[in-house]
Order: C-alpha cells, then structure tokens, then sequence
C-alpha cells in the first residue's frame, strides 16, 4: 500500500444535528479542539453513520440501533436516534442529511462518495464516482439491500470502488478506554485489535509480545511515560488461566489493578497503533483524560510519529489548552476549532490556520493562553 493511501482526505457535512453545513480537509492526523456543547459529539457520530454504512447495516439500524444477532455485536444507535438526526429536528419532520466525502483507497485511488439520508423515511441513495465515471446506488432500504440498477451494466471499477469505501468505512475504531475494564481480566489469550472500551487489553498485549518489533517500541513509549524507569510489560496469568496485563519494575511486576488511570489509558493508546489489526481510522476522545499536564507532550509525539503508519488516520479530540501547547503552526492545517452559534444552534468548524488572527498571535504568546482565556472560542 503506498504511503498516505487509506485516508479521507475531504468530508462535507450538511443537514445532521448541528452540523449544518460542515467542509474539512483532513490529514493523517487530525486535533479537534472543542469546548462544551460545541458539537464534537456530532461529528463523530456523523463518523458512525458512516461506520455503519460500512458495516451493512440498513439506515433505521444505523440511526436507532440494532440488538445483537447471532455472531453480530449490538449496535448502538446515534443520540436521539432517526427523531433528531436532521438539523432541522423533529419538530419539522426531520430535513434531508447530506455526506460527501473524498477517500484514498488501496484498490480504487481517489473516490468521491455522497450519501443521502431522508431520517423521516429510514432510506438513503449512494452516489460514486471514479475515474470519470459515476453510478448511483440504492442505500440500505432494507435488511435485503438490492441494487438499483443492473450490476452487470455497472463499469467493475465503480462496484469496486463501492465497496473499497465501504470497507474503509467499517474499518473505523472509536477507543474510549475505561481503567476499570482494562483492569480485568481477560478470558481469551489472543487479541488482534483491542475492544473500544479497553476490552481483552491484556489479551492484545499478549499478542504483541509475539512480536519482538512491535513490542519494543510499544515499550520504549511507556518507559517515556513513566517518572522512574520501566524494565518492560508483563501480561500475569490469573488462577482460571486468564490473563492480567502488568508493568516490571526494578524485578517487581505491578498489576494492572494498582496502575494510575492515566497510565492504562496511555498504555490502551499506545497499543492501539502496534495492533495486528489496525484500523484505517482511529477515533480517540479526550486524549487529555487521565494524564498529567506535563506528560501531553508525549502523548502528542506519539500520536504524531504514529499517524500515517500502520494507522493510517486519526482524529483526536481535546479539551486541554495543555495538549495544543505541543502543536506547532505547521500542524494548525490539521486542528480543528470547533464553536457553536448560539443563535442558530449550527457548528462551526475552522482549522487553526484559518482562524483571523491566530497564527500571529501564536507566534507572540502560547496559544493554551489564547484557548485557556477563552479567545478561540470568540475568535470565528
């Protein structure tokens, strides 16, 4: 795969929530600095409408929510489900939701995809377009998805190009480690990509110990992380032949039950880009949580020596004014500022190259004081 395939490099969002009209430029790695009720939130689940377009599943699926069937896991459908998934609310009987994206793909190059939803009625069109050519698709009418026109009269590359998107889509991790999963233990022994909540971590580190490679360099980023040093990771067997994860220290293992949250939430981050099964797109959430101020500057070298490898995307949300502190003007193309407009209830969402004013101001004083003070946010 050549380098950088494997990214949406454009997506356009129009009609969902509170994304009226939305319009990014995304790179290998993307910072998303938010404050409260800016519609962060939105944005990513306007990404799970796409996971789950990838996944198959029909729109009042996606929207509502699935329970589990068979092997299939439960799905969790957006907040406030097909009722409020339209800009316009319920209220006007839920307006049309617009996607376009523009994805580099492995198998089909530079593909343009938009979607259409109508909420109200549960269904959807696809639209894609490659190489000069175009075809449009019904989307997901039913658990029995038929295609609208005959396939046999479709170019190979246009039904190939769907369904490289789609699986580039599906192939979307949205990690929100919580401490107290990751302190479990966990049943199986072998893991090739760790649950969205820290589920089977232990499991998934004892997999890439198998890995002399991979388990290096996961190790070397802990032993970064913490103030006295770190020998190596451990993975502790538990009396039903479970596994525990654990850290070495001067001969001494310590248990997963009696690490920091800050440290098993970066040990989660960090083993997520030495996968065996990475994703295309890593989502992570507050990345800030759990850390201490002085340790975000490694937690940003990570994730920006990281994206684009093995990951080949990540979006990342923050809070912090610490975690900005690490960013440098060139990666403002990439730092999203996300505000809301109080009159019209609609997100905007600027890159920090784009805000007036910002890049000069930064260069006079740390842009945390600009975030921590409240500039940014009356800024566009």
């Amino acid at each position: 795969m050549a380098e950088g395939w494997g990214v949406i490099e454009h997506i356009e969002i129009e009609g969902f929530k509170s994304l009226e009209k939305v319009s990014l430029d995304l790179g290998p790695l993307n910072i998303f600095v938010v404050t409260n009720a800016s519609g962060k939130t939105n944005f990513l689940e306007a990404l799970r409408v796409l996971q789950g377009i990838g996944y198959g599943y029909t729109v009042d699926e996606i929207l509502n929510g699935r329970p589990r069937l068979g092997n299939t896991e439960a799905w969790e459908g957006i907040r406030g489900g097909s009722r409020f998934a339209s800009f316009l609310r319920a209220e006007s009987g839920g307006g049309p939701i617009h996607f376009h994206t523009t994805t580099l793909t492995a198998s089909s190059g530079r593909v343009d995809y938009i979607v259409d939803i109508s909420s109200r009625e549960g269904a959807g069109n696809e639209t894609v377009s490659v190489g000069g050519h175009s075809a449009e698709f019904s989307l997901l009418l039913n658990s029995d998805e038929f295609h609208r026109f005959d396939p046999t009269t479709e170019p190979p590359e246009l039904i190939e190009a769907r369904r490289s998107v789609r699986e580039h889509f599906g192939n979307t991790q949205f990690l929100r480690p919580q401490p107290e999963i990751m302190r479990d233990y966990s049943k199986d022994r072998t893991a090739y990509r760790l649950g969205d909540r820290g589920e089977d971590f232990a499991a998934l580190i004892n997999t890439i110990k198998r890995d002399d490679a991979a388990c290096a360099n996961y190790t070397a980023w802990l032993k970064e992380l913490t103030p006295t040093e770190l020998d190596d990771v451990d993975v502790l067997k538990g009396a039903k032949n479970d596994l525990l994860f654990g850290v070495k220290k001067d001969g001494v293992t310590y248990p997963a039950t009696v690490l920091s949250d800050g440290t098993l939430r970066f040990a989660a981050i960090a083993a997520a880009f030495f996968q065996p099964e990475p994703p295309q797109l890593l989502m992570l959430e507050e990345i800030e949580d759990g850390l201490h101020p002085t340790r975000l500057q490694l937690l940003v070298e990570l994730l920006k020596s990281q994206a684009g490898r093995r990951v080949k995307q990540v979006i990342a949300t923050t809070h912090s004014p610490y975690t900005i502190a690490w960013l440098n003007e060139e990666d403002y193309r990439h730092v999203f500022l996300f505000t809301r407009n109080e009159e019209t209830g609609a997100t905007s969402i600027k890159p920090f190259s784009e805000v007036p004013h910002l890049v000069e101001l930064a260069r006079e004083q740390p842009i945390s004081d600009l975030f921590a003070e409240g500039w940014l946010e009356t800024a566009v």
